[in-house]
């Protein structure tokens, strides 16, 4: 079994609670980690044996692109996608942060970390 992260991804997206943020959108990172058998890539060399970063990205930007009230939301929904179109992928782990988060104070962002074992679904 092998780990394979997206790290420090970037969007603008209009989650919050807030009808301003609903409106305005803010900034969001992303961080994604799966675990996935990848022992027939290591030896063919060839990408069709392994799950694509590029095509994971993409379904994360699609689901960020999506608006939600709750940052758990959002996480619960990239992760379950995931293991939907990806049936090599056995556990995920999403991270998703709102930068400058309206607090009422300086803070630099929230994270909501989601985790889903294919194993444990129903």
């Amino acid at each position: 079994m092998s780990t394979i992260s997206l790290n420090g991804m970037h969007f603008y997206a209009y989650h919050g609670c807030f009808a301003e943020e609903q409106k305005i959108g803010t900034y969001f990172t992303v961080d994604v980690e799966f675990e996935t058998d990848t022992s027939r890539a290591q030896q063919s060399d060839d990408i069709a044996h392994t799950v694509s970063y590029l095509d994971v990205y993409y379904t994360i930007r699609r689901e960020m692109m999506i608006p939600s009230h709750l940052l758990e939301h959002v996480g619960d929904r990239i992760g379950e996608a995931l293991l939907k179109e990806y049936p090599a992928i056995e556990r995920v782990k999403v991270g998703v942060s709102k930068m400058n988060p309206p607090l009422g104070g300086q803070l630099d962002s929230v994270t909501v970390e989601i985790t889903k074992d294919r194993s444990q679904r129903n």
